[in-house]
């Protein structure tokens, strides 16, 4: 059985998706854009665009009773390789302990041409 997830913090869906979804023992969460959800507005570095990004991530984790720290696998998706060390130096304040699996890749174009999306999987445990 699966249940959907939706923060009421986090920007909410732009296509026929789930921000989250509990399944088996995980939570699965979409790619999350920097979209501020009070603005609708998106920062325009990338350092801005990964701590939105990641704050909407806490969002929906939160929304499904969990932290950061269930997270074990994330991807980032970056529009320009370029950004990863930025990227890396922001997303390394969003965890602590065990940091998460992860693979980060470059991608043509992303929604809304973000800089960064990043998805993830976290244990219900």
């Amino acid at each position: 059985m699966k249940e959907r997830i939706v923060s009421e913090k986090g920007p909410a869906a732009i296509g026929p998706y789930s921000p989250a979804v509990k399944a088996g023992g995980l939570l699965f969460v979409s790619g999350q854009l920097p979209i501020d959800a009070n603005s609708g507005a998106m920062a325009g570095t990338i350092e801005e665009q990964t701590r939105q990004s990641l704050a909407n991530l806490r969002f929906q984790l939160e929304a499904a009773g969990l932290t950061m720290d269930a997270v074990v696998k994330t991807t980032v998706f970056l529009k320009d390789m370029n950004d990863f060390a930025a990227m890396n130096g922001v997303y390394a304040t969003f965890f602590s302990g065990v940091y998460p699996a992860r693979s980060a890749v470059q991608v043509a174009r992303l929604p809304k041409d973000a800089l960064v999306e990043i998805e993830a999987i976290a244990t219900l445990e």
